[in-house]
C-alpha cells in the first residue's frame, strides 16, 4: 500500500535529531509565514500600488538566478542570516502600531529575502541529509511539512479572521512562536558549524599526513 511510505519517511525522520530540528524549524516559520500572509495580502491591496507588488514577485522569482552565486556560502551562516531575519521579522510587527504602510513594505521584503533564503538552504542543505536519509525521501519529508504548516497557517489566519481576533494580538502569538523557531535555529547553526570544523579539521590532517608521506618516500 503506498500509505506504508508514511511509516518509511516519518521512521527516518525520529532517527535524525539533525533531521528533527530541520523539520521543526521549516514548518514553525512556513506556519508563521503563511499565518500572516492573508492580512498582508489584504493590505497590499488596500495600501500598495500594483507596481510595488509586481516589484516584489519579481524580486522573489530571481532566487534561481542568484543560486550560483552562493554555491560556497557555508550553510551554518545560511542559518546564521536566517536567525537575524526571523529577529528583524519579530521586531517589524511592531511597526503595525504605528505605520501600516511600513510594516506592509517590511513583511513584504522580509517575506521575498526569506523566499529566496528558503531555496538556497534547500540545496546545501541536501549535501548534509544523504548519508541520513535518502534524497527523494528527504524532498517528499521537506514538501509534507511545507504543506502541512501551509494548510495549518491558513486555517488559523481563518479561525482568527472568523472571530474577529485583532491583527496585533495575532502578532504577539506569531513573536513567541518565532522566539522558539530562533532558538532551534541557533541549535541548528551549533551544529553545522560543527560538522563543517570537523571536516576541515579531518581534511587538513589528511594533508599532512599525505605531505609527510610524499617527503618520506623522497
Amino acid at each position: 500500500m503506498p500509505a506504508t511510505h508514511y511509516k518509511q519517511i516519518f521512521s527516518d525522520l525520529l532517527k535524525s535529531k539533525l533531521l528533527k530540528l530541520q523539520v521543526a524549524v521549516l514548518f514553525v516559520t512556513t506556519y508563521i509565514d503563511w499565518t500572516i500572509m492573508p492580512y498582508v495580502a489584504k493590505l497590499e491591496g488596500m495600501h500598495l500600488p500594483v507596481f510595488m507588488i509586481s516589484f516584489y514577485m519579481l524580486i522573489g522569482a530571481t532566487d534561481g538566478l542568484i543560486q550560483p552565486l552562493f554555491k560556497k556560502v557555508k550553510i551554518y551562516n545560511i542559518y546564521l542570516f536566517v536567525i537575524i531575519l526571523d529577529i528583524i521579522q519579530i521586531l517589524s510587527y511592531s511597526l503595525y502600531m504605528v505605520e501600516i504602510v511600513l510594516f506592509t513594505y517590511v513583511i513584504l521584503s522580509i517575506f521575498t529575502i526569506q523566499a529566496i533564503t528558503f531555496e538556497i538552504s534547500r540545496v546545501h542543505t541536501i549535501h548534509f541529509m544523504q548519508d541520513e536519509i535518502e534524497i527523494k525521501d528527504y524532498l517528499i519529508l521537506r514538501s509534507f511539512f511545507v504543506s502541512s504548516a501551509i494548510v495549518g497557517g491558513a486555517i488559523t489566519a481563518m479561525i482568527f479572521d472568523y472571530f474577529d481576533i485583532r491583527l496585533s494580538s495575532m502578532l504577539i502569538l506569531l513573536s513567541l512562536l518565532g522566539v522558539l523557531a530562533i532558538i532551534v535555529e541557533y541549535v541548528l547553526y551549533k551544529k553545522f558549524r560543527n560538522i563543517l570544523q570537523d571536516e576541515e579539521i579531518i581534511i587538513e590532517r589528511q594533508k599532512v599526513l599525505l605531505n609527510e608521506k610524499i617527503t618520506f618516500s623522497k
